[in-house]
């Protein structure tokens, strides 16, 4: 890369920054009464705690905690001892939260802090890095996003290989314009609620590794 291109893209990483600062601090603002709203309906439905915290790889796969609401009751067997479901943890009432990526909005705060963009590659397990081969790993060479170019592409429809060639996309293609556009989109893509499930699960299976990309078992977290 020559110094030209390196300028270049110091500037975008910069504009890019500047971006997500306004825009996040924005957001938090003008959605606060939603979060306060949705923060009483977890404590009173599903008690404490109202915010889900759990280690994600961020930039250069270095290890952040993302904040989302929590969505999932905190038990985990039935009366007779058997292993719950995602399903059968999910109330009705917070799978819409999910549908509607409102459990995302708590995300805003690790926008702020320097940990994730507005938009960027999904940031997923820690479990899965050893797991990406390298040019899946590439995700990681950008901040992780609350939304990316993958969810506005199919969401939870996708394969996991067309997910992370998304990312590799974005990664090598991103500017500020085409953060825009994905935000523009992910709008659109809420309310319709596209790509929501994958195939007849409300998630997408875990991630085996590259050479078992489309395993349809578990869900990602």
């Amino acid at each position: 890369m020559n110094g030209r291109s390196r300028a270049a893209r110091w500037r975008s990483d910069v504009a890019k920054r500047a971006f997500d600062i306004v825009m996040a601090s924005a957001a938090l603002i003008v959605l606060s009464p939603l979060v306060i709203a949705i923060s009483v309906l977890i404590r009173v439905r599903l008690g404490a705690p109202v915010i889900f915290k759990q280690q994600r790889p961020g930039l250069g796969g270095r290890p952040f905690t993302i904040w989302k609401f929590r969505t999932m009751t905190n038990e985990l067997t039935d009366a007779a001892g058997n292993e719950l479901e995602v399903e059968q943890r999910t109330p009705p009432w917070a799978f819409r939260i999910r549908s509607l990526s409102l459990d995302e909005l708590p995300e805003l705060w690790n926008v702020l802090k320097g940990d994730m963009s507005l938009v960027g590659p999904r940031p997923l397990l820690m479990a899965y890095l050893p797991r990406y081969s390298a040019e899946q790993a590439r995700r990681h060479e950008v901040r992780p996003g609350i939304t990316g170019l993958a969810q506005v592409s199919g969401r939870n429809a996708l394969t996991w290989d067309q997910k992370f060639a998304l990312d590799l996309q974005y990664v090598e293609q991103h500017d500020l314009r085409m953060d825009i556009d994905i935000l523009l989109k992910t709008v659109g893509t809420v309310v319709s609620q596209e790509g929501v499930r994958h195939a007849e699960q409300e998630d997408m299976p875990l991630f085996l590794g590259h050479e078992a990309a489309d395993a349809d078992i578990g869900r990602d977290a």
